[in-house]
């Protein structure tokens, strides 16, 4: 199944299905607070040496494979190496959407970029009726990207994060909602 899942592209990117010989990249970029901060505690804190590789091969490969999540390693078309981020799909209720982007590379429209991409993957090719994405109220920019595509808070609660225990708001877009708005942008 990992095989079926292809490469996708923005103006800018290049987003390449996640593999084994992503780790190393991983490691090197995503243990920094300024990343992990505002990730559930899922995510294992401090990040162990090994923390990439055991994700891919443990948990992200063998989902991929089931067909219950989607990743994919972020990289800018014009330097394709490094990877500048990781964005994922996944088939869980109420959180279907996950991305973090290198502190180098923030603030420049990638986050917003890839997620319309795999926006566009989630609701035409895998023919999902809504798209749900948690995030902490204190992650503006992240809540930015979400206002941005047309999404909106139908739901409010606590929940714990890597920082501590935060406001949590969950944000939804329905397919005829995302079509509409891929189409007014063309």
């Amino acid at each position: 199944m990992t095989d079926a899942i292809p490469n996708l592209e923005s103006e800018r990117l290049l987003l390449r299905p996640l593999r084994l010989g992503d780790a190393a990249a991983i490691q090197a970029v995503f243990p920094q607070w300024q990343v992990v901060r505002f990730l559930t505690t899922e995510v294992p804190w401090p990040y162990p040496p090994d923390g990439a590789e055991g994700y891919i091969r443990d948990l992200a490969l063998p989902a991929m494979d089931a067909g219950r999540e989607w990743h994919w390693s972020i990289r800018r078309k014009q330097a394709p190496e490094p990877l500048i981020g990781v964005i994922s799909l996944k088939d869980k209720p109420d959180n279907n959407r996950g991305f973090w982007i290198d502190p180098a590379h923030q603030r420049q429209g990638y986050a917003t970029e890839a997620s319309l991409a795999v926006t566009d993957y989630w609701f035409e090719v895998l023919r999902r009726p809504v798209l749900r994405v948690p995030k902490a109220v204190a992650n503006a920019p992240s809540r930015q990207i979400s206002r941005r595509l047309r999404m909106r808070v139908v739901d409010s609660y606590d929940d714990d994060y890597v920082s501590g225990r935060m406001a949590t708001e969950l944000w939804e877009i329905k397919r005829e909602e995302w079509r509409a708005f891929r189409e007014a942008m063309t």
